[in-house]
């Protein structure tokens, strides 16, 4: 038998013991609580970012567009699509041609810095894969809690190590570029699987299956870059549609291209039904662009009487749609301020609240002041272009341009240069000239040697960086 002082300190331990349980209760079960009270926030946080889709064109002009060419084709969805947004009537890609003009959008950087120069991905693969070490907005997008997918075409690199679904998109399904043939017969990778289809349009399936990731993430928040290839080659595009620009007297091309544009368009305007269908309208960023100007293989075309095309630093050659449309939070606003992809990234780092540490310098500026009608624009802000296949050849169709100033080394040859050229720049003001037709060289010697220096020091510093950079 315990004494009645044991039965006492036996009492007091037990007491002892169960507050000790008790309070180690209340600690888990606070825990527990501000643990789902945190992951609830988190959740809400993130759901309460705003999904972007960012939507590119191929090969398609600012004239393709039929508000701004007198109806001579149909692109409805566009056409209100524009009417809604912020629409920036100087805005240029980050190169003449495709593959640089993606890495630039991807990247916030000049192409040469990232290691894409050139394209065809079958003869130049070292000039047309995205370094290793380059940073891709999906990256950022991703590591921020967005669920990333690119729908179609991705120029930036074929081998294994530079799949899209190594460079921050969770999801692909599309094309290197190269390997498409003909629209209605096809194989797109189905992240890392091939699919054949046959008697399918591309450009239809292609926007079916962004629809079908749009519905498949409507309770998350999404980055979907939706990489037309329309209206790019191979020409082709149904019958009817064709039919119908031939009987309007045109030549059997252009009437190919806008019908292409027209399936496009379509495509465009299933999409943003969706997202009102969903309620995702007003918590949708969308981006269109084209990434470079029309190309001179398929014939000439309406395009606003721009000097060049594809493959050049004219005007005709980099100058593009860009339309940034956010409904309920941006108004509908023509801004006559420049724009280049590169300012892409920043923007979309500032409009989506972003961490992003950056390893790496970023070219573009942010144009989310623009968006919001600010009238505070920068008539310093410059932007440079080159381009030549193979190695570059700074020489050769180069440009800057800065406020109505532009600079331009002239376009040789859209083959690989026999060695630098020794024409010399011409100096244009795209304000009184969009045209490009007078030289201001003589007139304004002052403005032209200033530009001269800056390219000149442009064009060493990237290709430092070009060669540089490494995997």
């Amino acid at each position: 038998m315990l004494s009645m002082q044991q039965s006492k300190l036996k009492v007091k331990e037990y007491m002892a013991s169960s507050r000790q349980i008790i309070t180690a209760i209340r600690l888990i079960i606070l825990t527990v609580l501000f643990s789902s009270v945190f992951k609830i926030y988190a959740s809400e946080n993130t759901r309460n970012k705003p999904n972007v889709i960012l939507i590119l064109a191929d090969d398609m002009a600012l004239g393709d567009i039929s508000s701004f060419n007198g109806g001579i084709n149909k692109t409805p969805n566009l056409d209100k699509l524009i009417r809604e947004s912020v629409w920036f009537n100087q805005a240029y890609s980050g190169s003449a041609v495709c593959a640089p003009a993606r890495a630039c959008l991807l990247t916030g950087r000049y192409p040469h810095r990232t290691g894409v120069v050139s394209l065809n991905l079958e003869r130049y693969p070292e000039f047309t894969s995205l370094y290793l070490d380059q940073v891709t907005i999906a990256d950022v997008f991703k590591t921020n809690g967005y669920k990333t997918a690119l729908i179609g075409k991705w120029h930036l690199g074929k081998e294994e190590q530079y799949h899209p679904m190594k460079r921050g998109f969770e999801e692909f399904r599309g094309f290197m570029g190269f390997d498409i043939v003909n629209y209605f017969d096809f194989k797109l990778d189905i992240n890392g699987t091939y699919q054949t289809y046959k008697k399918e349009y591309l450009t239809d399936v292609i926007s079916d299956h962004a629809i079908d990731y749009i519905k498949q993430n409507k309770d998350q928040p999404f980055f979907l870059h939706l990489a037309h290839y329309a209206p790019h080659r191979p020409l082709g595009a149904p019958e009817d549609l064709i039919e119908f620009y031939t009987n309007k007297g045109f030549d059997e091309k252009t009437s190919k291209v806008y019908a292409m544009i027209e399936v496009m368009d379509r495509g465009i305007g299933k999409l943003i039904n969706t997202l009102e269908d969903l309620g995702l309208r007003e918590n949708t960023i969308i981006i269109f662009a084209s990434d470079n100007g029309p190309d001179p293989l398929v014939g000439t075309r309406f395009n606003f009487d721009l000097k060049g095309t594809k493959y050049t630093v004219n005007e005709g050659g980099i100058r593009v749609p860009l339309l940034f449309n956010w409904s309920g939070h941006f108004k509908e606003i023509k801004v006559d301020d420049l724009a280049h992809f590169s300012d892409i990234f920043p923007t979309l780092l500032n409009l989506c609240h972003l961490e992003f540490d950056a390893p790496q310098a970023l070219d573009g500026r942010s144009l989310d002041h623009l968006l919001k009608g600010s009238n505070e624009g920068d008539s310093l802000v410059q932007y440079f272009w080159q381009w030549n296949r193979g190695v570059p050849y700074y020489s050769h169709n180069a440009a800057m341009r800065r406020g109505e100033w532009k600079l331009v080394r002239p376009f040789i040859t859209r083959g690989i240069p026999e060695g630098e050229a020794d024409i010399k720049p011409v100096l244009y003001n795209i304000k009184n000239d969009p045209s490009e037709s007078i030289n201001y060289a003589a007139e304004e010697s002052g403005i032209y040697n200033e530009m001269k220096v800056k390219l000149e020091q442009w064009c060493r510093e990237v290709e430092f960086d070009r060669l540089r950079s490494k995997d």
